[in-house]
């Protein structure tokens, strides 16, 4: 590798730094969002007890933190765009079948994967895949599969910059800004369709997301989605700002010891577009979200989550706003709300290190295995780990209350992970995998130090 190369977390800094400015030029409301995120955020930090304060690298990456989503059309299109994100660090995290939904995709998230990347900018791109061949119309689909065969969703100047990464190992520091640049067209708004109205109503009729994969030169980033500390907070407060959410949030229900990842839109755009012809008509695909992150969950903690996620359908069933988060409070009572009891119970992943006690031990005394008795002793303390992903669940629900009436579709759940990866031209991690190593590695990093 060149002495020059930078390292992705600086192309990817400056990728989802300028991809936040395109998006907020393209869709003012995501601007509202960052202005009303930041004083909810402000609010909670400010009354945080001294113990509970986040510090300077926290507040860092609270900053910056945002992900993505894209739709993508063809294998070859999501095998490129793997090498894209590669070049920003960023790696396939997950399967998610959201044909359980309705919605004619599976999906992965690209982000970064080792703990020193994800503090310093832990950007994600929620990345789907079309698939065709849920689409029951035989000529529909042909016609779909032609369409976007036709098209190029990277710009040349992209293809060759990869082509040198390959290469070279990585990119100069020209080459990253140009690398930037190049992708962000692949991620930027057209307002022209490819195609007529006639095809596009065909399309739109199949299932809504249909259309705006097929339809357009490149698969727009459909929202940006910054992070709050009190979801709640935020989506009373976004009426004020004048935007109107959608009625209920996505996830678990508000809790002392928040879990996974709640989240909550607005509705989306209905923007101009021109069809071949230059026949005017509109289209309706970008949206404005909010995320609130809590603890990522052990696959024992995730079990329960998901029965007891199932079980509400029965209590929450047609119920939205405080109605609904009041009875899947009451639906989520046997899951623990206390850090000790989680962590006790295998429930979520911990993070350890050293108390102040421990960093003065001299290493003379013999220390207890259990990392419970290390906890009691006052030498190592433990914090939840960020939950990084994705519920399929959630993300389905967030792409159903932005289609509208109508386009729906109907699909037959099935998963096919080993189809996707295929397309991806590769495995995705598994992210129980990923959070257990932070885990265990910082965990044996304290005994380390202990026994000197």
């Amino acid at each position: 590798m060149s002495a020059d190369v930078i390292s992705p977390d600086r192309i990817r800094t400056r990728f989802s730094r300028e991809m936040s400015n395109m998006y907020r030029h393209e869709v003012p409301q995501y601007g509202t969002l960052l202005q009303l995120v930041g004083e909810i955020n402000a609010g909670v930090m400010a009354g945080l007890p001294a113990d509970r304060t986040l510090d300077d690298t926290e507040q860092a990456r609270l900053d910056v933190e945002r992900h993505g989503a894209i739709r993508l059309g063809t294998p070859e299109e999501l095998a490129t765009m793997r090498d894209v994100f590669a070049v920003m660090g960023m790696f396939p995290v997950g399967y998610y079948d959201l044909s359980e939904a309705g919605v004619p995709v599976h999906s992965t998230a690209f982000r970064p994967v080792d703990e020193t990347a994800l503090a310093r900018n832990p950007f994600r791109v929620f990345t789907s895949l079309l698939r065709l061949e849920l689409i029951d119309d035989d000529q529909l689909r042909d016609q779909a599969r032609r369409i976007l065969a036709a098209r190029d969703i990277f710009t040349p100047r992209l293809r060759e910059l990869l082509a040198e990464w390959h290469q070279q190992g990585g990119l100069d520091d020209h080459q990253a800004d140009e690398f930037v640049m190049e992708a962000l067209e692949t991620f930027r708004w057209h307002s022209h369709a490819t195609v007529d109205r006639p095809t596009y109503e065909r399309l739109h009729e199949a299932h809504r997301l249909i259309a705006d994969v097929v339809c357009f030169r490149g698969p727009h980033i459909n929202h940006l989605t910054p992070r709050t500390l009190d979801i709640d907070a935020t989506q009373a407060a976004m009426p004020e700002h004048g935007i109107t959410p959608k009625a209920t949030i996505e996830g678990p229900p508000r809790r002392d010891c928040p879990i996974l990842l709640r989240q909550t839109s607005f509705r989306a755009l209905e923007e101009t577009i021109l069809f071949a012809g230059e026949e005017a008509g509109s289209h309706t695909a970008r949206f404005g979200e909010i995320e609130q992150r809590g603890m990522a969950l052990t696959p024992r903690g995730r079990e329960l989550y998901d029965q007891l996620l199932s079980a509400s359908k029965a209590t929450t069933g047609g119920l939205s706003g405080e109605a609904h988060q009041q009875a899947l409070a009451e639906a989520f009572s046997d899951f623990p709300d206390d850090e000790t009891v989680l962590r006790r119970e295998g429930l979520g992943y911990f993070r350890y290190s050293l108390t102040e006690q421990g960093q003065q031990r001299t290493g003379a005394e013999t220390l207890p295995e259990d990392v419970e008795a290390l906890i009691e002793r006052g030498l190592i303390r433990a914090t939840p780990i960020i939950y990084e992903d994705f519920l399929p669940v959630s993300a389905a629900g967030i792409f159903q209350s932005n289609l509208g009436d109508g386009g729906s579709g109907q699909y037959t759940q099935s998963a096919n992970q080993a189809a996707f990866e295929e397309a991806l031209g590769a495995s995705v991690h598994d992210p129980f995998e990923l959070y257990d190593a932070i885990s265990q590695e910082s965990l044996a990093a304290c005994r380390r130090a202990l026994s000197h």
